[in-house]
């Protein structure tokens, strides 16, 4: 059995991902993910690249590139719901509500 995790993880990493949206650095991977001149759409194109390593990690067995790819697929989507003006409470409240 794995050591717990501290949930509150989500929450520091959305945090950075709103302060980079605010306030913009050069020097930010989300900063830039969130400015590029293809809009919403880049971050779309990550989430989908995402998605397709993600499905192949785990169709190929491979525990680690799983672990990798699934931390990345998260990442952008949480880039992704910042760029689209979702809150991720929401997103959390549904998840609550879906689990009753």
């Amino acid at each position: 059995m794995t050591a717990p995790v501290d949930p509150r993880v989500i929450a520091e990493i959305w945090g950075v991902i709103c302060e980079r949206a605010a306030h913009p650095s050069e020097e930010s991977y989300t900063s830039r993910l969130l400015a590029d001149k293809k809009g919403i759409d880049k971050v779309l194109e990550k989430v989908g690249e995402e998605s397709t390593e993600f499905i192949l990690a785990v169709k190929n067995g491979v525990n680690e590139r799983t672990v990798e790819e699934a931390s990345d697929l998260l990442f952008h989507m949480l880039v992704a719901l910042r760029a689209a003006d979702v809150d991720l409470a929401d997103v959390m409240r549904e998840l609550e509500h879906r689990r009753k």
